[in-house]
């Protein structure tokens, strides 16, 4: 069976090693404002940083991945091992600026990990269902750990140390990795400019405010649930497992679905939904209604988000706005914390969730045009058609001769979309 076929198992392990982090964000910070003597704004700031330096890897990495030397297998490793040693610094430590020296050095693995994975789905055959059994993955253990986490005891250490182990336990998935750096002479002319600059320009834009808005509650929901719902940790802990345990089903329900409705109906329409989540969820003051507003809203957002992720890799094959759109969701997720902590202090939990509920609205509008304008296609001159009207006029593609026509066999190359893994490539926002 082929590459492109079989079920990319190695980016799935890699893809859940880099988005575990985030996705546990909640107990990391409740937890060090609990077991460190910090506030709980400096533990929202702590779970920026982490967040930040994830998202500075992959910016520095987006266009890189095809030509790191030792190739994509020897990045992957390297970015484990930073996680596993970042986060189990900080798990072992009780320190503060170890702690946040760790949580950073962490960051920056699982960000690598993330870019690797992100650039091998990217150049998939179907990106969207690689992107879909990554989230399935993640949602799963993050899931299982809410339920397990709470019954270990107390402190700051064990939700780092499980992102460690994590680590370590996708090291021997990289063995299928691709272990030699791509050869440069197969580089098609031109690759080094991005394509499609304009929308992906927006779909970044759009995405790093609408992971800021999601995160900003993500970030605080474990204190809405023990402060302002009065739940104890076990029960939060089980609503959140319930949450991402409806996360599985969504995303399910969406690699089923798949390009059916396009991409701009469960974007856009999707958006609106997790805005009106969110309003319910920052506003709950019992169990009910807080468990109402997290399991609808964790059931939407990795369908939404998987659809984000399939249409910036549809933009590049290379996978290079697959990264830059992910790194800019990893923006917005690094700043969720911090400003979910500022905002709930000021204003208070349920004029927060008004306020990024609204934000969220305004962000729906251009990145349901960015998909809308793409149709979740390559922008070929046969496919370019908008939603609902006429195919557009073909474009026109100049390519300069600086070399005499002579027919050289070896500098062709098989037809279709690059690899990832092919010699000389998201955004899965």
């Amino acid at each position: 069976m082929s590459a492109r076929t079989t079920t990319p198992w190695p980016l799935v392990a890699l893809f859940t090693a880099g988005y575990l982090a985030a996705y546990l964000l909640p107990t990391t910070v409740g937890r060090l404002d609990a077991g460190l003597p910090l506030s709980a704004t400096q533990a929202g700031s702590i779970g920026s940083a982490l967040l930040l330096s994830s998202a500075t890897a992959g910016f520095v990495l987006a266009a890189k991945v095809d030509r790191f030397p030792g190739g994509p297998r020897r990045l992957a490793r390297a970015g484990l091992l930073l996680a596993a040693a970042g986060y189990g610094t900080a798990a072992l430590t009780h320190t503060v600026p170890a702690v946040i020296a760790g949580a950073v050095l962490g960051g920056l693995g699982s960000g690598t990990a993330t870019t690797v994975a992100a650039t091998g789905i990217a150049a998939r055959h179907d990106p969207h269902r690689a992107s879909t059994l990554g989230l399935l993955s993640v949602s799963a253990l993050a899931g299982a750990l809410y339920l397990t986490i709470p019954h270990l005891g107390p402190g700051h250490g064990l939700p780092l140390a499980a992102l460690a182990l994590t680590a370590l336990l996708t090291w021997p998935a990289t063995h299928r990795l691709p272990a030699t750096a791509p050869t440069p002479h197969t580089a098609p002319r031109g690759t080094g400019r991005l394509p499609h600059p304009r929308s992906g320009l927006l779909l970044a834009t759009g995405i790093l405010f609408w992971s800021l808005s999601q995160n900003s509650l993500w970030g605080v929901s474990g204190r809405i649930g023990l402060t302002q719902a009065g739940l104890t940790e076990v029960t939060v802990g089980a609503v959140f497992a319930a949450a991402l345990g409806a996360g599985l089903l969504g995303v399910s329900a969406a690699g089923a679905l798949g390009p059916r409705l396009g991409r701009a109906l469960p974007i856009g329409a999707g958006t609106a939904l997790i805005a009106v989540c969110i309003a319910v969820s920052a506003s709950a003051t019992d169990l009910r209604t807080f468990a109402t507003g997290e399991i609808a809203w964790n059931a939407l957002y990795p369908v939404v988000l998987s659809y984000l992720i399939g249409l910036a890799a549809s933009l590049d094959p290379r996978g290079r706005w697959a990264v830059l759109v992910g790194s800019a969701s990893s923006l917005g997720t690094a700043a969720g914390p911090l400003a979910g902590s500022l905002l709930s202090a000021r204003a208070g939990y349920p004029a927060m969730g008004a306020i990024l509920a609204v934000g969220l609205l305004v962000v729906a509008l251009p990145l349901t045009a960015v998909a809308l304008h793409t149709g979740g296609r390559p922008l070929l001159p046969s496919t370019i058609r908008r939603r609902g009207g006429a195919p557009a006029q073909p474009a026109v593609l100049e390519i300069p001769l600086d070399t005499p026509a002579v027919p050289n066999r070896g500098a062709y190359d098989t037809a279709g979309p690059r690899q990832a893994a092919a010699a000389p490539g998201p955004g899965a926002s």
